[in-house]
């Protein structure tokens, strides 16, 4: 079961954006990585096309590592780690570590 899942809300813990929280976009299992939302924006310029006829420049956010990222607690919103459980129904759910709040209902 994936720690870190599309849609969850992270804190960027390392890197140049250490601090900034966003929505997971995207992640990319087989690189470990993750794509968050407004964080490691980078700039691609773009060459005038016919779907694009003026061309210019466009932010994108780029992937980072999915260690750099921890998971916000539901209760506090600061950064906790993850751990599965499984219930008596026999199904997996992550918790928060932190607060032992459940994250997936």
């Amino acid at each position: 079961m994936q720690r870190v899942k599309q849609g969850d809300d992270v804190v960027v813990v390392a890197g140049k954006d250490k601090g900034s929280r966003g929505r997971v976009l995207r992640v990319l299992a087989g690189a470990e990585r993750v794509l968050v939302e407004g964080v490691n924006v980078r700039t691609k310029h773009i060459k005038p096309s016919q779907t694009n006829p003026q061309g210019g420049r466009v932010k994108k956010e780029a992937p980072i590592h999915i260690s750099n990222v921890m998971l916000a607690d539901p209760t506090t919103g600061k950064p906790t780690r993850v751990r599965v459980q499984t219930l008596e129904s026999g199904s997996r759910v992550r918790v928060a570590v932190a607060s032992g709040e459940q994250i997936d209902k």
